[in-house]
């Protein structure tokens, strides 16, 4: 069997936040201590090292920090999607994540986007109703497997 690298290794700890995905919820965690947000989720805030935090789902909204176009990856799957789009988003309560810009429309800063799921991983597409009259509004490079 070939290994997939796009999937998680849930453990203990994370099982939570893998569980919301496969149901379509974003979780982040949030500071009881400082009142920040972060991600990826860790047992203690990597601002104030309290180990008062908890779950919290998230919005969903999020905006568009960075990206690239990946056009080779050999690892599996990601060579039966490419070319696609990498990208970091700003999530509305703060943190930015690490995911993958799927569907249609031209990637630029600060575009606004929502969260999507793949096979329970949390990806992002243009948010509706946000870029879908922009005149400049192009294809993003076609997402193999199923773009969410």
């Amino acid at each position: 069997m070939t290994s997939r690298y796009d999937l998680p290794e849930t453990d203990a700890f994370t099982r939570a936040y893998w569980e919301a995905a496969a149901e379509g919820r974003l979780l982040i965690r949030r500071c009881g201590a400082c009142g920040r947000a972060h991600h990826y989720p860790r047992e203690f805030c990597p601002r104030c090292w309290s180990e008062d935090v908890r779950w919290e789902e998230a919005s969903g909204r999020a905006s568009l920090y960075t990206w690239s176009v990946v056009h080779r990856n050999d690892l599996p799957p990601f060579g039966e999607r490419t070319p696609y789009v990498a990208a970091v988003v700003d999530l509305a309560e703060g943190p930015r994540m690490a995911t993958e810009l799927v569907g249609e429309g031209e990637p630029r800063a600060g575009a606004e986007l929502e969260v999507a799921f793949r096979e329970g991983v949390p990806v992002f597409r243009f948010a509706r109703g946000g870029d879908e009259g922009d005149p400049d509004r192009r294809r993003l490079p076609k997402a193999g497997g199923g773009a969410a």
